[in-house]
């Protein structure tokens, strides 16, 4: 399985570190949608990650637009993470998939609402209380990248520790 992790706009950059190394545990693929609302250099992005940044493949998209035209929804396994979603994350939507993005907004306004219109049928949420806006943007992508992976028996992830011995 191969799971891609698109932030479209990322404001905060200890979430995108920690999304980062999230990525890199998990062997996703991270893209970056420009404008970012911070510099990829600064320390408190590369801190998050701490020293996982040359164990994750990572692409940049000048925008979101050139994403979609480098990948266009038609063609690919593309859901929308919203908390306006119509169907919950946790359903069966990913275990016959062979590459799945998915896709989160920024922290303050998340994804394009011109964008969540056209694609309702393939927008997911995580269930949560009645009239909170939202969870945090990196707890947010670990649930669902999790549940892809727990979908697909955790393919090509170690699930038992040789730590001790």
């Amino acid at each position: 399985m191969k799971i891609n992790v698109v932030l479209v706009e990322p404001e905060i950059p200890q979430n995108t570190g920690n999304i980062a190394r999230t990525c890199a545990a998990t062997g996703g693929v991270l893209h970056l949608v420009h404008p970012l609302g911070f510099n990829i250099d600064e320390k408190h992005l590369k801190r998050a990650g701490l020293d996982y940044w040359d164990k994750l493949q990572i692409e940049e998209h000048d925008s979101f637009d050139k994403f979609l035209t480098k990948y266009p929804v038609e063609e690919n396994n593309m859901f929308f993470v919203t908390t306006k979603g119509k169907q919950v994350y946790s359903a069966d939507i990913f275990s016959e998939l062979e590459e799945v993005f998915v896709l989160f907004g920024k922290e303050t306004k998340g994804l394009p609402e011109d964008i969540l219109q056209k694609h309702l049928d393939r927008t997911i949420r995580i269930p949560m209380k009645e009239h909170l806006r939202s969870l945090n943007l990196s707890n947010s992508v670990a649930i669902v990248v999790y549940e892809i992976l727990r979908q697909k028996n955790f393919e090509g992830l170690e699930e038992i520790s040789s730590y001790f011995g």
